[in-house]
């Protein structure tokens, strides 16, 4: 079993930067594929960044050159970096992982307004 911690959520105003955390309990070496999601209020679940344990990332299209997805394997722990924040980055981002089977964290609200 899986435990996954995220951290870093807040209410920021448009242009500013947050960092995500997302803290895992066993070794991210073991994980194929970490990731971040995010939902906001009345859509479904999107994918926002993944990476793949050979390291071949993607980000959505939404969050390109502005979202940077990045691991510490020392710490157990995968990061978002989200620069230049826009309104509709406000949602509830939920940290998975995959190896043989999926893992989510709680989620942690980011909300981006004036």
């Amino acid at each position: 079993q899986v435990q996954l911690a995220e951290s870093g959520g807040d209410l920021v105003q448009p242009g500013g930067s947050l960092k995500l955390s997302c803290a895992a309990s066993t070794s991210i070496f073991s994980f194929w594929v970490m990731a971040w999601y995010r939902q906001a209020p009345g859509e479904q679940r999107e994918l926002v960044a993944r990476i793949t344990s050979g390291g071949i990332t993607y980000y959505g299209d939404s969050v390109k050159g502005r979202f940077t997805l990045s691991r510490d394997n020392a710490k157990n722990t995968i990061y978002l970096q989200m620069n230049n924040l826009k309104p509709e980055d406000t949602a509830v981002y939920y940290c998975y992982v995959f190896n043989s089977r999926a893992y989510w964290g709680q989620g942690t609200q980011v909300t981006v307004s004036a």
